[in-house]
C-alpha cells in the first residue's frame, strides 16, 4: 500500500512494514509506458460500483484485444474476487489473538497474488463498506480529503497476452469493500497477464501505484483528455528521475523517508531552474535566506504617509480577527501553555522585584513588581497587536532605574516623582514615533541584529539560572573538610551565656579535639532548643557543623539539573518511537509541567528545607514611607519636569529598540502567523502603559524576549494526520489572548496563592528558566553555525545556506557575530548597559 510512502506486507503476514521511498527498476517503468501507450485506456468512465466498471471495461475492448466470451466471463470472476486485506491491528489485538489462538497456523499469500490487493477468495467485493473498515485504526493516518487508488496485477493460467487496462472515473465514488479503509476511488489500474512473469508483473504494479502518488502526475491524471497527455505526464516523471547504479547501494535496502520533501511549486516551476540552483526544493531554504525585514518590506511596515496612518492600519487589521483570539484560546494546548508561562512570569517577577528592591531602597519590590506585571501584561493582552508578547522588566531598565535612584538621592530629589515626569516624557515621545510611524525602520533589522539580540538575551538567562544555583552554596554551604573518622565531633549546640562562652562568633575551631582546652568554664546549653529559638533568646550556635547544610544544596543540584532534563527530554517525546501519537502529543504538550510535578514530588518525599518560591502576602508596599499614587508636584523644584525630558530620550530609545526588536523576532514569517503583526499598536500600548505605571509608582514594562519565544513555542500546531514515514507538518501558531491574559491574571492573584506556592522548589524554576533560554538559543541560525566552526566539512549536515554561500564566508559571519556578542554582554556587565539595545 501507499499514501506517501511504500509498506509491504512482511513475509510473515501478520504485519506491515514501516515507511520507507519506493526503490523502482528503471524497466518496470519502461514496461508500464508500453502499458499505457497500448493497454486500454477509460477516461472519466460513468460508473457507480466496481462490477459495473469492469462490465463496462471487458465490453469496450479494442477487436485486437477481443477475448471469447468464456475467457471475458473467467476473467471478469477472477476481477470480482474479494480482495484479503491486511488490517492494522493494535498491541492489545495482537496479544488477545496470541492468547486466544497459540497454535493458528501461518496464512501465507498465494505467489500469484501480487500487488496492492490480494485476490484469492472467490466472493465479490460488498458494495457497503464492511465492518472491518469502517474501525480500522488505519483510517486516521489517512489525510483529509483522500482518494483511493487500486493497482490490480496477478496471473491467469487462462490468458495468452496480457490484459491492462488504465481507468478513471468521471466521479469518485465509493466501491465498498473494495479498499482497506473506506474511501471514494478514482482510479484504477490493471494488469493480468499469462503465467512466468509474476516478478515483472508486480513491478509495474509498483511503478503505477508510486506515479499515482506522485503530486504532478496526479494533477495530470486529473486533467488529461486523450491516452498522450497520460504519456507527457509519465515523460516529465522521468525526466525528474534519479538512477542509483547497481553495484553502489543494496537494492533490498529500504530507504528510510527523508525529513523534508521537494516543494511541488518548485518541482512544478520548472527542471532547469532546479538543476541549476542544486537547492532541495524546500521552501525553508528560501525562509533561511529571506528572513524578516528583508527583501521586499511586509505589509505592516510599509509607511501611509498619514499621522496615526500605520496604527489605523495595525488596528483595521487586528479587528475582525478579535473575537477568533478568545475562541481559538479554547484548546487544551492553552492550558499547558498557560501553567508554563505562569510559573516562569512569577519567578521572572521575584527576581526583578528584588533586584529592584535592593536598587531602589525598596521603592519598588516583589509585591510591586506583581501587580505591575498583572496589570501591564492584561492590559497589553486586551489591546495589542501581537498578543502573545509576554511584558517584563529587562535588564537594561533595571539599570537605568538604579542610576536614577542614585542621581536622585545625590540631589536630594524626590525619586518616584522624577520618575513618574520622565515616564510621561517618554508616553509623549512614544505616541510621537507611533503618529510619524517610526516602526517602518524595524524592516532595517537584519538576521545579525535579530539573532545578536536573541543570543544575547538567552545567554543572560542562562547565566542568571546557574548564578544562582552556584549562590545557593553560599547560602547552604558545605564541609569540603567532612571526614568520617571525625563524625564523633561534629556537633552544634545553642550557648545561652553570652558572647564569653567558648567557641563564641569569630573563633575558629580547627580541631575538634581542641573544644575542652578553650575555655575553663563549660557554655551554658539548653538542648532541644531549635536554631531560631535559641537565636530568639539571644544565644549563638556553637560547633563544628553549625554552618554546613550539604544535603540541601546536593537536592537542590539534582532538582535544577531534573527538572532541565526533563524538560528538554519530555519535549522530544512527541518525536519518540513509543506510545501512540495521541500520547506523545499530550506529553509533549504538558512536558514542562509534568517536569515540575515530578521535581515537586521528589522534593516533597525528600523532605530537605529547600529554597522555596516566597510571595508577597499582603497587599501593601514594600516601602511604608511611599503610597500607591505618586503626585506630580510638590517633592521637587517646578523645572524638574523640563529637565526629565532628557533622560526620558534616553529611555525612549531603550523602549524601541528592546521593544521592537522582540517584535520582530517573534513575527517571523517561519512561525506562518496568519493574523498579522501590529508593531505600531504593540508601541502605543507599551507608551501609554508608561504612564500609569509611572503614576502608581509600579515598574516599567517592555516584552521579554526569551519568555515569550517560550510562549509562541508552547503553541506550535501541527497537522492532526499524518501519512506513514510523513513527519507531521508544522501549521503555525495558536494564535489568541487567551493564554498570555490568564498568565497574568494569575499572576496578579498570586498575592492570594501564597500558600500553594511555597510548595515549589526553586532550583526546579531555575531549571525551567534553563530550558527556555537553551531552547531559545537552539532556535537562532547562530548556534547551527558556531557548531559548524567544530565540524569537519564531511560531517556537516546538509544546510540550505551551505549549498549557495561559501564555506569561508560563513565562518567569517558567525566570528564576526560571536565578537559582536563578546562585546554586547561586556558592555551589559558595566554601568552602560543601559544603551545595549542601542548597540545592538
Amino acid at each position: 500500500r501507499w499514501i506517501r510512502f511504500e509498506e509491504k506486507v512482511e513475509h510473515g503476514g501478520e504485519r506491515w512494514s514501516a515507511p520507507h521511498v519506493p526503490a523502482l527498476r528503471l524497466h518496470s517503468l519502461f514496461q508500464l509506458r508500453t502499458c499505457l501507450q497500448t493497454g486500454m485506456v477509460l477516461l472519466d468512465l460513468d460508473a457507480h460500483s466496481f462490477k459495473e466498471i469492469i462490465d463496462q471495461a471487458l465490453s469496450r475492448l479494442p477487436e485486437e484485444a477481443e477475448l471469447p466470451p468464456e475467457l471475458r466471463q473467467r476473467l471478469a470472476a477472477l476481477l470480482l474476487r474479494q480482495p484479503r486485506h491486511q488490517p492494522t491491528k493494535s498491541l492489545l489485538r495482537i496479544l488477545a489473538e496470541l492468547g486466544l489462538a497459540p497454535c493458528r497456523g501461518r496464512h501465507d499469500a498465494q505467489p500469484w497474488a501480487l500487488g496492492w490487493e490480494q485476490l484469492p477468495p472467490p466472493r465479490c467485493p460488498a458494495t457497503a463498506p464492511l465492518p472491518f473498515q469502517l474501525r480500522n485504526r488505519f483510517q486516521k493516518k489517512v489525510p483529509l480529503g483522500a482518494e483511493a487508488a487500486h493497482v490490480a496485477i496477478g496471473e491467469a493460467e487462462f490468458l495468452e497476452k496480457p490484459f491492462t487496462a488504465f481507468i478513471r472515473l468521471r466521479r469518485a465514488v465509493a466501491l465498498g469493500s473494495l479498499a482497506e479503509v473506506a474511501l471514494p476511488s478514482r482510479f484504477l489500474f490493471i494488469l493480468l497477464g499469462p503465467q512466468g512473469k509474476a516478478k515483472a508483473y508486480l513491478e509495474v504494479g509498483r511503478a503505477m501505484a508510486t506515479l499515482l502518488t506522485d503530486e504532478l502526475f496526479q494533477r495530470v491524471a486529473r486533467q488529461a483528455e486523450h491516452r498522450e497527455e497520460l504519456i507527457a505526464g509519465m515523460e516529465a516523471f522521468l525526466d525528474d528521475l534519479t538512477v542509483l547504479p547497481p553495484g553502489k547501494w543494496d537494492s533490498s535496502a529500504r530507504i528510510p523517508p527523508p525529513s523534508c520533501l521537494p516543494s511541488l511549486h518548485r518541482r512544478s516551476a520548472g527542471h532547469c531552474l532546479d538543476r541549476q540552483s542544486h537547492g532541495n526544493g524546500d521552501m525553508a531554504a528560501a525562509g533561511d535566506r529571506a528572513g524578516l525585514g528583508h527583501g521586499q518590506p511586509r505589509e505592516e511596515l510599509q509607511r501611509t504617509g498619514r499621522l496615526f496612518g500605520g496604527l489605523l492600519r495595525d488596528i483595521r487589521r487586528k479587528a475582525p480577527w478579535y473575537g477568533s483570539d478568545f475562541s481559538d484560546g479554547l484548546h487544551p494546548q492553552c492550558l499547558s501553555a498557560v501553567l508554563y508561562i505562569y510559573l516562569a512570569t512569577v519567578t521572572n517577577a521575584i527576581t526583578f522585584g528584588g533586584m529592584l528592591g535592593d536598587a531602589t531602597a525598596n521603592m519598588q519590590g516583589v509585591l510591586e513588581s506583581f501587580l505591575g506585571t498583572a496589570f501591564a501584561g492584561s492590559i497589553f493582552c486586551l489591546f495589542s497587536g501581537q498578543p502573545l508578547t509576554i511584558l517584563s522588566s529587562t535588564g537594561p531598565v533595571l539599570v537605568f532605574e538604579r542610576l536614577l535612584f542614585s542621581f536622585s538621592q545625590d540631589h536630594s530629589l524626590d525619586y518616584l516623582e522624577f520618575r513618574l515626569w520622565i515616564g510621561l516624557w517618554v508616553a509623549f515621545f512614544g505616541v510621537v514615533l507611533v503618529a510619524t510611524e517610526a516602526s517602518h525602520l524595524v524592516q532595517y533589522f537584519t538576521r545579525f541584529t535579530e539573532e545578536g539580540f536573541c543570543a544575547l538575551i538567552s545567554l543572560i538567562f542562562i547565566y542568571d539560572s546557574l548564578k544562582k544555583m552556584l549562590s545557593l552554596a553560599d547560602t547552604f554551604p558545605i564541609n569540603w573538610q567532612y571526614r568520617l573518622d571525625n563524625v564523633t565531633s561534629y556537633s552544634c549546640v545553642c550557648n545561652l551565656s553570652g558572647t564569653g562562652g567558648w567557641g563564641g562568633p569569630g573563633v575558629s575551631l580547627p580541631n575538634p579535639s581542641w573544644l575542652p582546652a578553650l575555655s575553663s568554664q563549660p557554655p551554658t546549653t539548653l538542648p532541644g532548643l531549635s536554631r531560631s529559638q535559641c537565636l530568639g533568646r539571644g544565644g549563638h550556635l556553637l560547633g563544628t557543623s553549625c554552618q554546613y547544610v550539604p544535603d540541601v544544596t546536593l537536592i537542590s543540584f539534582l532538582l535544577f539539573g531534573g527538572t532541565f532534563l526533563s524538560c528538554t527530554a519530555l519535549k522530544r517525546f512527541r518525536s519518540s518511537r513509543y506510545f501512540p501519537a495521541g500520547v506523545r502529543k499530550l506529553v509533549s504538550d504538558f512536558a514542562i509541567i509534568l517536569a515540575i510535578l515530578v521535581s515537586c514530588a521528589v522534593d516533597a518525599a525528600l523532605g530537605l528545607e529547600t529554597p522555596k518560591l516566597l510571595v508577597p502576602s499582603e497587599l501593601k508596599p514594600t516601602n511604608p514611607a511611599r503610597g500607591w499614587i505618586v503626585f506630580p508636584f510638590g517633592a521637587n523644584p517646578w523645572w524638574v519636569c523640563l529637565v526629565s525630558a532628557v533622560p526620558a530620550v534616553l529611555v525612549t530609545i531603550l523602549i524601541f529598540m528592546d521593544q521592537q526588536i522582540t517584535a520582530v523576532i517573534l513575527n517571523r514569517r517561519e512561525y506562518k502567523l496568519r493574523k498579522g503583526a501590529g508593531f505600531h499598536l504593540d508601541l502605543l500600548c507599551v507608551s501609554l502603559l508608561m504612564v500609569v505605571t509611572s503614576a502608581t509608582g509600579l515598574p516599567w514594562y517592555v516584552s521579554a524576549t526569551v519568555i515569550s519565544l517560550a510562549h509562541m513555542e508552547s503553541l506550535r500546531k501541527e497537522s492532526g494526520t499524518s501519512a506513514p514515514g510523513e513527519h507531521p507538518e508544522f501549521l503555525g501558531i495558536r494564535e489568541q489572548r487567551l493564554t498570555g491574559l490568564a498568565v497574568f491574571v494569575l499572576t496578579g492573584v498570586s498575592v492570594f496563592m501564597a500558600p500553594v506556592l511555597k510548595h515549589i522548589p526553586m532550583p526546579v524554576l531555575y531549571g525551567v528558566f534553563l530550558h527556555m533560554g537553551v531552547a531559545a538559543l537552539n532556535s537562532i541560525q547562530l548556534t547551527d553555525r558556531v557548531r559548524l566552526l567544530l565540524m569537519p566539512a564531511k560531517h556537516q549536515p546538509d544546510l540550505p545556506y551551505l549549498r549557495h554561500v561559501p564555506l569561508r564566508r560563513v565562518h567569517l559571519f558567525t566570528v564576526i557575530q560571536l565578537l559582536c556578542l563578546a562585546l554586547l554582554w561586556v558592555l551589559k556587565s558595566t554601568v552602560a548597559a543601559i544603551i545595549f539595545p542601542v548597540m545592538v
